[in-house]
């Protein structure tokens, strides 16, 4: 299965946001062994580094990129992706850019802490980290 994982599920684990941060974890552990094919937004990394350097500071945010970039395939963001994501129904446009780099890797599913701010995904699965690992028997 072809997972996009969204930034708030990958910032639950690096920063250990408590309770959400062990099914992400585990999430990133079926990635990381090979059970899922997980992929990040190009965005999503950006946003980790950014975010974790002020959390944590630089060189803790680095390692986590590094780690990261070893686990998981980018899914890109070019102009068409981000012109697609300015024309979707979606209501939040960092979701819809996910969802557009998500469609243009082929992803099976994103996985989120926030459901319902995918409403309209049109042939991809929406789930939260805990139903993912029971979709995947983990």
């Amino acid at each position: 299965m072809r997972l996009l994982l969204d930034t708030n599920v990958v910032l639950d684990v690096l920063l250990a946001r408590s309770p959400f941060d062990e099914d992400g974890a585990t999430v990133m552990s079926a990635v990381e062994t090979g059970l899922a094919e997980g992929f990040l937004c190009a965005t999503t990394v950006t946003t980790i580094h950014y975010l974790t350097a002020k959390a944590v500071g630089r060189k803790t945010a680095e390692k986590h990129v590094a780690s990261l970039l070893r686990i998981f395939q980018i899914a890109p963001v070019t102009g068409a992706i981000l012109s697609s994501a300015l024309v979707s129904n979606a209501k939040d446009f960092e979701d819809a850019v996910l969802l557009e780099s998500g469609r243009a890797v082929s992803i099976d599913a994103i996985v989120t802490r926030d459901p319902f701010d995918f409403k309209k995904t049109l042939g991809i699965s929406i789930h939260k980290p805990a139903d993912i690992l029971r979709i995947l028997g983990v």
